[in-house]
């Protein structure tokens, strides 16, 4: 994104939310997207945020025909597993075809606009063109990963009452290659009793090796699937079902730690227009960029990486672990492919530091022009590290925050502004994005943070990229519920932010109900695990969180560490970091007790989950969810309840 004359980020963000309809007339003009129909506003800018109201209304769009719009030889996907057999490519030209005739097959047997098809499989090139088949018929596509349980599957599944899954028959993880068979059957048995469900279609992982279908009822092979609608002359008579600009398209799920996840259903008109306006106005994409973001299909990035294809961008997809079978395999996949935009997380960044490993060193780095980094906080040590040791200094960090609430960034980078060390460079364009001061309760009017201070992160103004719905049961009250009951007429994210003044630098401390409060001092526990990770190698992970019982008057801090293997947690290691913390930020930020922990909770993401932690502690009735990755590492949490009772770490020094 390049300013003109007189112009600075700031100038174009405020022009984007003081005069958000006319940005946003300017956006869907300039990207040209296919459609048809017309508008006569872009929204109605005196509805209430809380209504939902129609954008672009007029304007028929479909998902698949704008991000097929090349029809040539060159590469549009290269799909690659761990397992490193020979990488697969699909051109341009072949994808359009391909797609085209996953969506007759599909059509075939009755699926139709608004119909569910979902997928169970790892990140390849046959589940894009699942995903962009049924989308090409205005249907509805929902995707979960192979690595989730039948039981997390089934939570997600039940809710969308699909028409078919498409499962592959196998994974492949760290080194094991995992037989799916039992899987699938256990998905079909927990979907006997939903009337829509027709089948399973299953599609073979690895060429190597087919399974036999004999023994899982309801299932038919991919190719016999395809086999049933496959002509050239029905592809070259193909026609998209353009959908109203505000139709679902997608239905993503929250990765929240309580109950069964949140259906959320995405507009296809809304998830295009905020998507290029982050990867063209934002980082300058376009059709020389060659994309690899590491992510599951059971996360939002499956669907924020599958949609760079309208930029003609090429993407890389990778299934497997980035460390199997040593980082330096993924590291040579990097530069091998050539990647432009590598998307990746803290947690692998910290990974390949912990382990001593210098990228720039090591492989040809050249080609990577952006590097992404999102799912949680990136330490103010990684940004250091990045820069001045483990990538060219010519990378331009982008550390994003969004998610899967809205399919894309409330903060993110741009190409104007420099990167500073901590957070992200500003919100984006189109978002109003401001910070209110704490409170307890509902319906709340809400006022403006103290600058510089922390508080509720909220979005004052319309944006189109809001979900248009929650699915299933008692939708429209969740909805309410989920993002607009706490303040009055905005958005709440729920997240604790910060925003620095002079720069709209956005810090993002935690999860509004993750925040610590010892004695009146409110502070996030990303400030402990900086420490923790900076000056204490011996430690694995750690999870800090608040506890305060019925009877306690005041809430204190409780830190859990996971050591690495071969170290041992002693008197001296709670006396080291007790006394770090103290001189790093405060007496007032030393944890009340430090224990050890065999293991921290994580979604299956690998975002540690701070919450059902609190509530166990705190003597609060907590199920579970099933997009816990181990909730079995809950079971260690409830002996602290009575915490007067434990005794402290003996040394065996």
């Amino acid at each position: 994104m390049a300013a003109t004359t007189g112009e600075t980020f700031e100038d174009i963000y405020d022009y984007s939310v003081t005069k958000h309809s006319e940005f946003f007339d300017f956006a869907f003009r300039h990207f040209n997207f296919v459609h048809d129909g017309t508008y006569s506003e872009v929204v109605n800018k005196s509805a209430l945020i809380e209504t939902v109201p129609e954008w672009f209304k007029g304007v028929n769009v479909n998902f698949a025909e704008n991000l097929l719009g090349k029809e040539d030889d060159k590469i549009a996907i290269t799909e690659v597993t761990e397992r490193y057999e020979a990488p697969k490519h699909i051109s341009w030209g072949t994808l359009r075809s391909e797609v085209m005739q996953m969506a007759e097959a599909l059509r075939s047997v009755g699926v139709r606009q608004g119909d569910r098809v979902a997928v169970v499989s790892g990140n390849s090139i046959n589940s894009v063109k699942v995903f962009l088949g049924i989308t090409a018929l205005g249907g509805i596509f929902s995707s979960s990963s192979t690595d989730m349980g039948v039981a997390s599957i089934l939570d997600r599944l039940v809710q969308l009452r699909p028409k078919f899954i498409f499962c592959d028959d196998a994974a492949v993880y760290n080194g094991k290659t995992i037989d799916l068979r039992e899987k699938i059957k256990g998905i079909i048995e927990g979907l006997s009793g939903i009337q829509e469900f027709e089948g399973v279609v299953v599609m073979p992982r690895f060429i190597a090796k087919s399974y036999d279908l004999s023994n899982v009822p309801r299932s038919t092979s991919l190719s016999k699937f395809l086999g049933r609608r496959n002509s050239s002359a029905e592809t070259a008579r193909f026609q998209f079902t353009r959908v109203a600009f505000q139709d679902p398209f997608i239905i993503v799920y929250s990765s929240g730690t309580t109950g069964s996840p949140k259906c959320i259903a995405h507009s296809v008109g809304g998830v295009l227009l905020n998507t290029a306006i982050h990867n063209q106005l934002h980082i300058d994409q376009g059709p020389g960029d060659t994309v690899l973001q590491f992510t599951t299909t059971g996360w939002i990035m499956y669907l924020l990486t599958t949609v760079h294809l309208i930029h003609g961008a090429r993407l890389v997809l990778y299934d497997g672990s980035p460390f199997y079978p040593n980082t330096m395999s993924y590291l040579e996949l990097i530069s091998r492919e050539k990647v432009t935009m590598l998307g990746t997380s803290p947690k692998w960044i910290g990974e390949v530091k912990k382990q001593g490993i210098v990228p720039k060193d090591l492989v040809d780095m050249s080609s990577i022009r952006t590097l992404a980094s999102t799912g949680m906080m990136l330490p103010d040590a990684l940004f250091r590290w990045i820069y001045q040791k483990g990538f060219p200094p010519s990378v331009y960090l982008e550390n994003v925050s969004g998610g899967t609430d809205i399919a894309g960034a409330f903060a993110c980078g741009n190409s104007i502004t420099p990167v500073y060390v901590g957070g992200m460079q500003g919100p984006q364009l189109g978002m109003a994005v401001t910070v209110f001061e704490e409170e307890e309760g509902v319906r709340l009017n809400g006022r403006l943070a103290q600058s510089g201070t922390p508080g509720e992160l909220v979005v004052t103004k319309l944006f189109p990229n809001m979900p248009t719905s929650f699915w299933g049961p008692d939708a429209k009250e969740k909805y309410f519920k989920s993002y607009f009951e706490k303040f009055n007429h905005v958005w709440t994210q729920g997240d604790n932010v910060l925003m620095i003044p002079g720069t709209r630098r956005l810090i993002f401390v935690g999860r509004s109900d993750g925040v610590l409060n010892p004695a009146g001092i409110r502070f996030g526990s990303s400030e402990i695990y900086t420490i923790i990770e900076q000056k204490f190698p011996q430690v694995s992970d750690s999870i800090a969180v608040g506890q305060k019982r019925p009877q306690d008057s005041d809430e204190r801090v409780l830190l859990f560490l996971k050591m690495q293997d071969g170290e041992e947690f002693t008197p001296k290691v709670v006396a080291d970091i007790g006394s770090v913390i103290s001189k790093a930020l405060s007496p007032r930020h030393v944890p009340a007790f430090i224990f050890e922990t065999p293991d921290i909770p994580t979604t299956i993401n690998l975002k540690k989950v701070e919450l059902p932690v609190k509530k166990i502690l705190s003597g609060k009735a907590f199920q579970p969810s099933s997009t816990l990755a181990n909730p079995e590492s809950l079971k260690f949490f409830y002996q602290f309840i009575d915490i007067e009772k434990m005794a402290p770490p003996k040394s065996k020094l």
